[in-house]
């Protein structure tokens, strides 16, 4: 349902406007929102940034910005109504003034006095604590519970930072007004998951511990670092991507059905799955985690250099690139399940990939055939690169003989025609539209963080060896022992 007008922001100011966020992902998806019309009439925004610009040199850059990345998509007619709802106020972070001149900016007819205000960081976490402090003082966060503040990952560094991060935030706005975005929330299959399980009743009452023999999440990238190691060798692949991504997947995939599609329901069952989560004992990390840098190698024909020889890379780190985890959830649905998390960089192909095998049939019935050794079920729901969902099952081949073969029944849902929004613009829009269904609430982050805490520790501490991988492989062989069961295996793609 379409909230009414008054749900609408009339003002959504960026901070870090001129920086690489908002270049390639948020002026990009703010526009096409424009190109559909899904812009509300009264909605005008504020870049805020360093640079001693004018309105005339704020709209030259955007669309020095957007042509190449829009391609056919850029308009004269469209871009002329997208632009004429900017102004550009010149400010520094930490300069109190700043935020006073953002007051006056504000309050001019052109954007008119709103009870609706977006506040959006495209901005270092570091940065936060003056953000939201000049905000407070020059009266931006009040009143409390109508404006909104965005925050991009990370959403600190460990437990401690996390909470103190929190705190800081709270100490101006109220939880509510809080929105931690996550761009993989929004992704269509993400998205179909909950219709994919809660709306088919052939598919729900497969979902545990009776049925799923185990559960894969891949998430892997081909690309390496590239320019951001002044970022990444400090946070490692744990840090970037399982304590976020891969953790929501995984709450998405083991929830409960939520009482309603209300954002803190849905919030609440995924909290419940991460506390149910087994807690990994110090001593056992190595059992339940494997760590590793890509070495050089060969991605599509090219040679590659190794982590280490990238721009910027200290020579003697030890930073992570490729994560394999396994845990365990122990509620009734998956007790005894093992979940296996994996993610890289430099790896085989650009894949997202949720798979879940099923159990074999209690009964063998072909023990004197060629079906002695079947291969088992699976459930796959692919995120990415293709939007698809697919079940493999067995049927018999056509001649005498009782010789089988796996066939996929593909539950592809996208139509030729049918709109694919970017991630980026699905959260924008909910943003305006003040849905939080698809934002991280704080006890998500504080239990991911939780989850992760033994691994992110041990592995501070055992500095002296990290394992290696070739560019252009799945990853390292050691990460195969974290399997339980006689013949699981990863799986690399659907």
């Amino acid at each position: 349902m379409e909230p009414e007008g008054d749900l609408y922001p009339c003002s959504f100011v960026i901070f870090g406007a001129t920086g690489h966020l908002a270049a390639t992902k948020l002026l990009p998806a703010l526009y096409r929102l424009e190109l559909q019309g899904r812009l509300p009439e009264v909605t005008n925004f504020i870049a805020f940034a360093r640079r001693e610009w004018a309105d005339a040199d704020w709209k030259a850059h955007m669309e020095q910005a957007l042509r190449p990345k829009l391609g056919q998509q850029f308009t004269a007619a469209c871009f002329s109504r997208f632009a004429a709802r900017f102004s550009y106020v010149h400010g520094d972070l930490q300069d109190p003034a700043s935020f006073r001149r953002l007051l006056e900016e504000l309050g001019k007819p052109k954007t008119g006095v709103c009870s609706n205000i977006v506040f959006y960081l495209a901005i270092k976490p570091e940065d936060f604590s003056a953000v939201t402090t000049n905000l407070a003082a020059a009266g931006l966060n009040r009143p409390r519970g109508l404006h909104r503040v965005v925050v991009e990952k990370p959403f600190g560094v460990d437990l401690d930072s996390a909470q103190a991060l929190n705190q800081l935030m709270h100490r101006h706005f109220d939880e509510q007004q809080i929105y931690r975005i996550d761009h993989y929330l929004a992704k269509e299959t993400v998205q179909n998951l909950l219709v994919f399980r809660f709306a088919n009743l052939m598919i729900e009452p497969l979902w545990n511990r009776n049925f799923v023999d185990h559960v894969q999440i891949t998430v892997a990238e081909q690309a390496g670092i590239e320019n951001r190691a002044d970022y990444y060798d400090k946070a490692g692949a744990l840090r970037d991507m399982v304590q976020n991504h891969l953790m929501q997947l995984l709450t998405l995939v083991a929830m409960e059905p939520p009482a309603a599609l209300e954002a803190d329901t849905i919030r609440d069952e995924k909290v419940k799955v991460l506390r149910s989560v087994r807690p990994i004992p110090a001593g056992a990390v190595n059992a339940h985690a494997i760590r590793a840098q890509y070495g050089a190698g060969s991605m599509d024909g090219k040679q590659v250099p190794g982590y280490l020889d990238e721009s910027g890379v200290a020579k003697d780190s030890i930073t992570e690139s490729y994560v394999a985890a396994k845990f365990f959830i122990d509620n009734w649905r998956w007790r005894g399940v093992p979940f296996y998390l994996r993610t890289g960089k430099r790896l085989a192909k650009q894949t997202s990939l949720i798979a879940l095998r099923l159990r074999h049939p209690p009964q063998q019935l072909f023990r004197e055939t060629p079906l002695e050794n079947m291969t088992p079920n699976w459930i796959l729901l692919s995120i990415q690169p293709d939007e698809s969902m697919h079940l493999e099952i067995h049927v018999k081949q056509p001649g005498l003989g009782m010789q089988t073969r796996v066939i996929q029944m593909n539950a592809g849902y996208r139509q030729d025609r049918d709109p694919q929004p970017d991630a980026y613009e699905a959260l924008l829009a909910d943003i305006i539209r003040g849905d939080a269904t698809n934002f991280i609430r704080f006890d998500e982050v504080e239990w991911a963080w939780r989850v992760v805490a033994p691994i992110l520790g041990y592995w501070q501490q055992a500095r002296n060896f990290i394992h290696t991988y070739a560019a252009g492989s799945w990853g390292p062989e050691e990460a195969d022992r974290l399997f339980e069961g006689e013949g699981q295996m990863w799986r690399n793609q659907v």
